[in-house]
């Protein structure tokens, strides 16, 4: 990570401005400490000549995961173990959302954004452009 370097200078001899330099980079930069870990989930669209020349909107279901709605993410009901989540306290959920590919794009294009979901934490998705050739 680029921006590691300032970490132990920050946590060491200064620690009383970390959570300062934390809202900047989040305000800055788009992202904060807890993202560093997360995952990245990446998903490959592939077109054909034609739709890339003329771009489109592809639908895509992004895993994410969150609180189970069926324990409210205590991983148990009473005394037993729920069986909607098998007591871990969360769930795998599909969020919809459609990519808008531009008219033109390469191949080998990458799109990022992030997904916030009201039941669940912030995801990263990156999505790569592959163009079939005509056959």
């Amino acid at each position: 990570m680029p921006h590691e370097c300032f970490a132990d200078e920050i946590a060491i001899d200064f620690p009383s401005v970390g959570r300062v330099v934390d809202r900047m980079r989040e305000a800055f930069l788009g992202e904060r400490p807890e993202d560093e870990a997360a995952d990245v989930i990446s998903a490959e669209v592939c077109l054909s000549e034609q739709e890339a020349r003329r771009g489109m909107i592809v639908p895509l279901d992004v895993p994410v995961r969150g609180t189970c709605p069926g324990c409210g993410g205590r991983g148990e009901t009473w005394t037993e173990p729920c069986a909607r989540c098998l007591g871990t306290g969360d769930s795998l959920f599909r969020h919809p959302v459609r990519v808008t590919l531009p008219a033109r794009v390469a191949d080998g294009a990458t799109f990022r954004f992030r997904l916030r979901s009201p039941h669940a934490g912030s995801v990263r998705v990156e999505v790569r452009v592959a163009i079939r050739p005509a056959a």
